[in-house]
């Protein structure tokens, strides 16, 4: 660990070290206090995937918008949350393996589940219809784009809710055809929104 700071001291720029260096304490605290406490260790979760875009921004010398960040945040909390659900089924069949799962149970993690969509999907419509995204992509109807976010997190939430198998978000991702095929749709008219003339 230090040694890969010294190395990044002389390779990186001063602000990708300062969040690489607030990342590994975050782990480090995580690691031995902080995922034991309910609510706090889903925070500290998404909190890193925040902090990964920050650190790919600046190295890619790209400033991250705070759409961007917010959403970042949202939807891993969103996720987070589903994997403490899948937890608490796990834990109810013996295998309690957090001691954080103490302060969560199934309505709790739902209700949560579900405030985080709603408020991630709010947030993704103000960021298509605000005024500084519509002139950068020159369209005003980028918000069509929605449809497909909506059916994606509901897609999500049937797979936690319904098929009880959200434990792992890759896997979630790499074998779900619906779930890939609403991602590529969402990519696609997004694309010919902003691409199109008159769109």
């Amino acid at each position: 660990m230090i040694g890969t700071l010294l190395l990044g001291s002389l390779l990186l720029p001063p602000p990708f070290l300062v969040i690489l260096l607030f990342y590994l304490v975050l782990n480090i605290v995580y690691s031995l206090f902080l995922k034991h406490i309910a609510i706090v260790d889903v925070v500290c979760v998404a909190i890193g995937f925040v902090l990964r875009v920050l650190a790919g921004g600046v190295a890619a010398e790209v400033h991250p918008s705070h759409w961007l960040v917010l959403m970042t945040f949202l939807i891993a909390l969103f996720i987070a949350l589903a994997k403490r659900r899948d937890d608490l089924l796990l834990a109810a069949n013996g295998n309690n393996l957090r001691k954080s799962l103490d302060g969560y149970n199934l309505e709790f993690a739902s209700n949560s589940m579900m405030i985080m969509a709603a408020v991630t999907i709010v947030s993704y419509i103000l960021y298509t219809v605000s005024p500084e995204v519509s002139a950068k992509h020159g369209s005003q109807n980028l918000y069509l784009t929605t449809l497909w976010v909506i059916i994606g997190f509901m897609r999500y939430m049937q797979h936690t809710f319904v098929y009880k198998r959200s434990g792992s978000p890759t896997e979630v991702l790499l074998k779900d055809r619906f779930l890939q095929a609403v991602i590529i749709l969402w990519l696609l008219s997004s694309f010919i929104i902003i691409n199109v003339s008159g769109l």
